[in-house]
């Protein structure tokens, strides 16, 4: 994620520095670096009466999204018409999007599950129990403790490292860009 940070970094300041920009040509083209410092330029005053610009804001969903998109082409195989495919060609893109899916997930998340015994095995559910935590199916008498079969143990995220967008407004809603291969 780091190299990613500076990458972004670097980028931008060449966009805005010439000096920058020029000590970076030849970082790139020379064996060994010129051992002068970039001082970074005087700020200058901004005039009170131009608003600063806006910075674009992406959700979090559409960069979670996007990032799917770009790394598993999540969101090209949900949008497919699946009727024409045999079951075994639908099996093999789906295991390289579960991989490849599953990838994104952990790198960005840390995913964990909230009750740890296994499914099928009996639980007890606390008094005061937090309704967002716990989903009760089949009759309930009375009030809890209760006692219950454990269907799913359900997730929690304890780790989102979701990057943050950099881009414009119209790459704010943009899951993945058109490809166009020119001839």
């Amino acid at each position: 994620m780091g190299r990613i940070l500076t990458a972004f970094r670097v980028f931008f300041a060449a966009l805005f520095s010439g000096a920058v920009a020029t000590r970076l040509q030849q970082a790139l083209t020379e064996s060994e670096l010129p051992a002068t410092k970039i001082q970074p330029a005087a700020p200058q005053a901004i005039a009170t009466s131009i608003p600063a610009p806006r910075p674009s804001k992406q959700n979090a969903a559409v960069t979670l999204l996007a990032t799917l998109q770009r790394e598993s082409r999540l969101v090209d195989f949900i949008q497919e018409d699946l009727s024409g495919y045999s079951d075994d060609q639908v099996g093999a893109a789906v295991r390289e999007i579960h991989r490849e899916s599953g990838a994104v997930l952990k790198r960005l998340f840390e995913i964990s599950p909230i009750l740890t015994d296994a499914e099928g095995a009996t639980v007890a559910v606390p008094a005061g129990f937090d309704a967002a935590r716990y989903r009760l199916t089949g009759t309930l008498i009375g009030n809890a403790p209760f006692q219950g079969t454990l269907r799913h143990h359900g997730w929690e995220i304890t780790r989102c490292e979701i990057p943050e967008f950099i881009g414009g407004d119209s790459a704010a809603t943009t899951i993945m860009p058109a490809e166009v291969e020119v001839h």
